[in-house]
């Protein structure tokens, strides 16, 4: 029997699954080329036509966030800003397999670049339609998965993801992959396991696995005893989970009676369709980089989008989060080339540096504002001058809607708690509305470890001494100045986590929607 074999990655959705792993990665087809450019052409044409075709059809038996991210994949297949240069390539005397290709693997090698997850996580899309046209062109078809399967490989695409049917249960392992790609968005919503950054791995696994996507490992070629272990981790797993459904509609109490505010995280509108408000206090932060794809959206699609979260959530808060969009993707004329993007001009830098971008949201958010309880946030402050400039185009933005009698209102303008600068030194900040600690960041600028890398994995940790000190010295300041102070990144949902973030005084928690109840029961198994 061959001995047992364990890989270590980063959990993207909580669960256990036991199954016969299945390879993900493609067998290389073969193309058949034309005889003239007019074929390849036209060869291009029906397989784009092809792949439409089939997204549509998905959607029909789609909804929510699946519905947007194949509706996204159609419009990408309509833009000729992404399939002309195939077709351009093909004029040149490129077959149409090779054209189809290089134009897509650009565009793909420009997401991948980006220094944010939302924008990295964006690239198993392209990859998703590239893969889709290719496929049409050389008509090959996808080996299917048996029922109950571990799918591993380097990433998955998110068509493979909505075509499976997880009834059976089943799991996904990604050597590649991101925490917050739409694959691992929709594994979330559907409790489906997965867990990405694997990593290298000898070829040709095969056999039975044991996916334990709680604590982000698998194991090939399990020993009985591994099997019996990982079997009763994941039957507690299920009875953690079923019990935690029963805190989803009360509010979160920790044993001592302390009361904690629990809001929801969202990217897109959309989102708030398949949450009850009843069950959160509110939205504790909505991103604003969906309305900033492949061109600038103008004030009306803004308001818009802001006014139907605002009348969703009634009188409870929704804070949005101006644009935190930074390095050489996806947004052109607006986001720049630069050496070191992680570093550089991104999220509220960006939107000072071209306040002519910037003051079309800020209107937007203004006229949204009468439409319920808004507040709004900045992102990657660094120093007090950037509130203070932000405040000022605020400032001015109100004064021109008010002289054209254009209805608005002023929200509570607060900061994100990202940067180091303003953790260590938060009194710079007395004068802001409020705090809202985005721990990812905040983690991944104190420890230099990205949260998305699997090799550095071990040091990206929001229960680190340095990150909970910073933690709590925002929130002791918060408490002394009257400064609601909150969380909006992973570590809000993450059960783990709750305990030390209660300890160090948090008692305003963000987290994604399917997190809900479980952060919810963590919460009412606290002791303070």
């Amino acid at each position: 029997m061959p001995e047992p074999l364990r890989l270590k990655g980063i959990s993207a959705s909580a669960g256990y699954a036991e199954g016969p792993l299945f390879n993900l990665d493609p067998v290389a087809a073969r193309y058949a080329g034309k005889a003239t450019a007019a074929e390849e052409k036209a060869a291009l044409d029906t397989a784009i036509g092809i792949a439409t075709g089939r997204l549509t059809a998905l959607i029909e038996a789609s909804e929510g966030d699946a519905a947007d991210i194949l509706e996204f994949q159609i419009a990408m297949l309509e833009d000729d800003a992404l399939t002309g240069p195939a077709f351009a390539a093909i004029a040149a005397g490129q077959p149409a397999d090779a054209a189809w290709r290089q134009a897509l693997d650009a565009e793909i090698a420009g997401y991948e670049t980006s220094d944010q997850d939302y924008f990295r996580a964006r690239a198993a899309d392209m990859r998703d339609i590239r893969d889709q046209v290719l496929r049409a062109l050389t008509e090959d078809s996808e080996a299917a998965a048996p029922a109950g399967a571990i799918f591993y490989g380097e990433d998955i695409a998110p068509t493979r993801f909505l075509e499976t049917n997880w009834s059976s249960g089943g799991g996904i392992a990604l050597k590649a992959g991101s925490a917050a790609s739409h694959v691992a968005m929709l594994a979330r919503s559907r409790g489906v396991p997965m867990i990405v950054g694997l990593g290298a791995s000898p070829a040709h696994l095969a056999g039975i696995a044991l996916l334990d996507a709680e604590h982000g490992g698998i194991v090939l070629s399990p020993s009985k005893a591994e099997i019996e272990a990982f079997r009763r981790s994941s039957s507690s797993f299920t009875a953690r989970r079923d019990k935690a459904q029963t805190y989803l509609e009360r509010p979160a109490v920790t044993k001592a009676g302390t009361a904690v505010r629990v809001q929801v995280n969202i990217a897109d509108p959309s989102d708030v369709d398949g949450i009850d408000i009843s069950t959160c206090e509110g939205i504790g932060l909505m991103r604003t980089e969906f309305l900033f794809g492949k061109t600038l959206p103008d004030e009306e699609t803004q308001y818009c989008a802001y006014r139907k979260v605002l009348e969703w959530a009634g009188e409870k808060p929704v804070t949005i989060r101006t644009v935190d969009a930074g390095g050489d993707k996806p947004v052109p004329g607006f986001t720049v080339d630069e050496g070191n993007p992680f570093l550089g001009l991104r999220g509220i830098r960006l939107s000072l540096a071209r306040p002519e971008v910037f003051r079309v949201q800020i209107r937007a958010l203004l006229r949204a504002a009468v439409h319920g309880n808004l507040k709004v946030m900045f992102p990657m402050i660094a120093v007090a001058d950037e509130y203070e400039r932000a405040v000022a185009l605020f400032t001015e933005e109100q004064a021109g809607l008010v002289a054209r009698g254009v209805a608005q209102k002023m929200p509570p303008l607060g900061i994100m708690v990202e940067v180091p600068s303003v953790a260590i030194a938060p009194e710079a900040f007395a004068n802001v509305a409020f705090f809202s600690i985005g721990s990812n960041d905040l983690t991944q600028y104190v420890m230099a470890a990205a949260r998305d890398n699997a090799s550095v994995a071990h040091l990206n940790s929001v229960r680190h001494p340095a990150v909970l000190r910073l933690i709590a010295s925002v929130a002791a300041f918060g408490r002394a100045q009257k400064i609601p102070v909150s969380l909006c990144g992973d570590a809000g949902g993450d059960p783990a986590s709750i305990p030390a973030l209660l300890e160090a005084g948090l008692r305003d928690l963000s987290v994604v929607p399917a997190q809900l109840a479980m952060a919810k029961a963590a919460i009412a198994d606290v002791s303070i």
